[in-house]
């Protein structure tokens, strides 16, 4: 059962992550007739690439209790917490900015904060096949 959550997490998470550039594609036809697909949605060069915790590990993370010194409880507390709205992606990003394992820009990535929600939706299947 973890198995398939953790693909499950996965699949939604690529979802997340390629649709915006899917949906922004055009198609161009070549001089040969081939047709090209061309991304509108090119990030501006004078970004710089950014690593951090992914939104899977960030809830794995904090189920853990890596974040119970900010404010996040842990195990059951958080499962219990998420499913009664009580605890939210933002309140689990800004304790994973607070232990500087984000960086603060990270709170306004509505994507990161959409990916964070879905893990943190799926966490009662995930702790349930613990």
């Amino acid at each position: 059962m973890k198995l398939v959550t953790l693909i499950n997490s996965a699949l939604i998470f690529a979802a997340i992550a390629f649709v915006p550039g899917i949906a922004g594609a055009q198609t161009a036809t070549s001089n040969s007739n081939e047709t090209i697909a061309i991304n509108s949605n090119n990030l501006s060069t004078s970004l710089t690439a950014v690593s951090y915790l992914q939104p899977l590990n960030l809830v794995t993370f904090a189920y853990q209790g890596g974040l119970q010194q900010h404010g996040i409880p842990s195990g059951e507390a958080l499962v219990l917490g998420t499913q009664n709205r009580n605890i939210l992606a933002i309140d689990v990003v800004q304790a994973a900015v607070n232990a500087d394992k984000l960086p603060s820009q990270v709170l306004k990535d509505q994507n990161y904060l959409n990916a964070v929600n879905l893990e943190l939706n799926v966490l009662p299947d995930y702790a349930a096949a613990d």
